[in-house]
């Protein structure tokens, strides 16, 4: 699969997001107290899978990377048997069914990989569902150049939709089934459900992500929903949800340390709007904390 055919498709379905330490020589996750693991399997979207993220498998269509944070995790954990099957453009119903990333590809089920002798379980998925962040990445940022300096996306959600608050109750729901089906297949797992990174400042405005100036605050609108229907999810399910939303404050595109990129995909870091090593990293430490917590608790 060529290079400038995976972007061109990855920028047009999904956000949805050099060496892998970026020259630090700090340990990318801290050691967690957990014994190693039997079985770790990791779901998800390009979130999970870190397109272009060096280095990315560019075969089959979804773009997974070895330096994504289920790697991360794997390499801490010390996972026995280790199942990344995380892809570029999942929704919540490539979970159970087939993905075709492109049309010569077919991707088995996600859940398939999930049995009764998993240990972990990673999800990482639901911002695909309803084209909820290619409004963002797309619809908003293609409207800019109708009134820079006014609200278009905004209003034009408000008159046309999607209707946010609907949008993200069915996504919560679609999650939360996701979650039960993995509780199904492997009951003595944990299974933790990972939020999105953040792309939008909490204020101001960069070339990086190219908004109209008063659609930023939709963009975090947009954001937020998603995160809360995420907790929603895990909350009905009793699932562990890592909050990467708030975990990456002050690292939005804007920000002077970024853990996502901007409009302008880098095949050397990430895939434009999607995370750098930095946030696959952030990522890994994040669950790694949460797995902790849940080890000593």
């Amino acid at each position: 699969m060529r290079l400038g055919r995976l972007t061109t498709a990855l920028a047009a379905v999904a956000l949805l997001v050099t060496g892998c330490t970026e020259g630090t020589a700090t340990p990318a996750v801290p050691t967690p107290t957990a014994t190693p693991l039997a079985k770790y399997v990791a779901l998800g979207d390009s979130y999970s899978a870190g397109p272009l993220v060096p280095t990315t498998d560019l075969a089959g269509g979804c773009a997974r990377s070895d330096h994504n944070y289920p790697s991360l995790l794997a390499d801490e954990l010390d996972a026995k048997d280790f199942v990344d099957v995380t892809c570029s453009g999942a929704k919540t119903r490539d979970l159970a069914g087939v993905q075709r990333p492109f049309p010569d590809s077919r991707v088995p089920p996600q859940l398939a990989s999930v049995t009764p002798d998993t240990s972990l379980v990673t999800l990482g998925i639901g911002g695909n569902d309803l084209d909820l962040f290619a409004t963002l990445v797309r619809t908003c940022t293609r409207l800019r150049s109708t009134d820079p300096q006014g609200d278009p996306c905004a209003r034009q959600l408000a008159s046309a939709g999607p209707d946010l608050e609907a949008a993200t109750a069915t996504i919560s729901t679609r999650v939360a089934r996701a979650l039960r089906a993995i509780r199904a297949k492997a009951p003595k797992a944990t299974v933790v459900l990972v939020g999105y990174l953040r792309l939008v400042p909490d204020s101001g405005t960069c070339v990086g992500l190219p908004l109209a100036a008063g659609d930023y605050a939709e963009g975090r609108r947009i954001s937020e929903a998603l995160d809360a229907a995420l907790q929603r999810a895990a909350r009905r399910t009793g699932t562990t949800y890592v909050d990467m939303y708030a975990a990456s404050e002050g690292h939005d595109i804007c920000s002077d340390d970024p853990w996502v990129n901007g409009s302008v995909t880098d095949r050397q870091k990430a895939l434009a709007y999607h995370p750098f090593a930095a946030g696959m990293r952030a990522d890994a430490r994040e669950i790694l904390a949460a797995l902790d917590a849940g080890t000593s608790g």
